[in-house]
């Protein structure tokens, strides 16, 4: 589900809010979840470093007081989690198992890549193997959530919008990525939306300045970042209450009230 006419974001959480529920959470996606930042050596060539304790989700992890998995790599995309980057990750193995899960992938695949956006179901289609799409390796990811944790929650993450600054076709391809994501949320149960690229500032050029080192976020915009994650699943929770007060017993055979569960 997805909230309208509201801006999430508009007053920042600075203390974790309802995050902290979820005592385990993971984190799926590329370089801007994995703390990335970008060098720049004696010969003028660059350096990328994934510096997982910058990224956003271990500042949301400090603030709220929750484990979280960076299940995420620089330059990460659908395709190559499924294909191989799941196994080296762990992500499916019973010590890394969360209660809560955030998908934030689509820049390499869709900006980066050129890849097809496609459309919910593209995965259950005949063929599917030889005619892939984002879409369709993005719902794999979901469906391989709900059968490993049934009842984890899980936020799917737009891409930020950039306004004004590079390609102006990406644009028109993050607003794709958001209707899509959108429609995920609508077909899969206990699966919200962060939108980032609606609701979040603009990562124009004011914004880069401040918050960016060469193509990847500096300290403190990842700190921001994580601010937003934060907050919009912290504005989730409080107004979606009822899908929430049985958290505690995701991942065990308990339950309160199985017609809510």
């Amino acid at each position: 589900m997805s909230i309208e006419n509201v801006n999430p974001l508009e007053n920042l959480v600075s203390d974790g809010g309802f995050v902290g529920i979820f005592r385990t959470i993971g984190c799926i996606g590329d370089s801007l979840s994995s703390g990335e930042f970008q060098s720049t050596k004696e010969d003028g060539s660059q350096g990328f470093h994934d510096m997982y304790e910058y990224s956003w989700g271990q500042y949301m992890a400090r603030e709220a007081g929750c484990t979280v998995y960076n299940f995420s790599r620089g330059g990460m995309s659908a395709k190559w989690f499924n294909e191989s980057f799941e196994q080296q990750c762990g992500i499916w193995t019973e010590e890394k198992k969360c209660q809560a899960y955030v998908i934030a992938l689509g820049v390499n695949d869709v900006m980066n890549q050129n890849q097809t956006i496609g459309e919910v179901g593209d995965c259950e289609k005949e063929g599917y193997a030889d005619n892939r799409t984002y879409s369709g390796e993005y719902e794999i990811i979901i469906k391989k959530i709900k059968d490993f944790q049934p009842k984890a929650r899980i936020f799917l993450m737009t891409i930020p919008d950039n306004g004004e600054f590079g390609d102006p076709s990406r644009r028109e391809k993050g607003a794709k990525v958001q209707k899509l994501l959108s429609d995920f949320c609508d077909k899969y149960e206990f699966t919200y939306l962060i939108d980032l690229y609606k609701y979040a500032p603009k990562y124009d050029a004011e914004f880069r300045d401040k918050y960016f080192l060469a193509g990847h976020m500096n300290p403190m915009g990842y700190m921001i970042h994580a601010k937003f994650v934060t907050t919009y699943i912290d504005y989730i929770i409080r107004n979606n209450m009822e899908d929430f007060k049985q958290v505690a017993f995701i991942g065990t055979q308990w339950h309160s009230d199985k017609a809510k569960w």
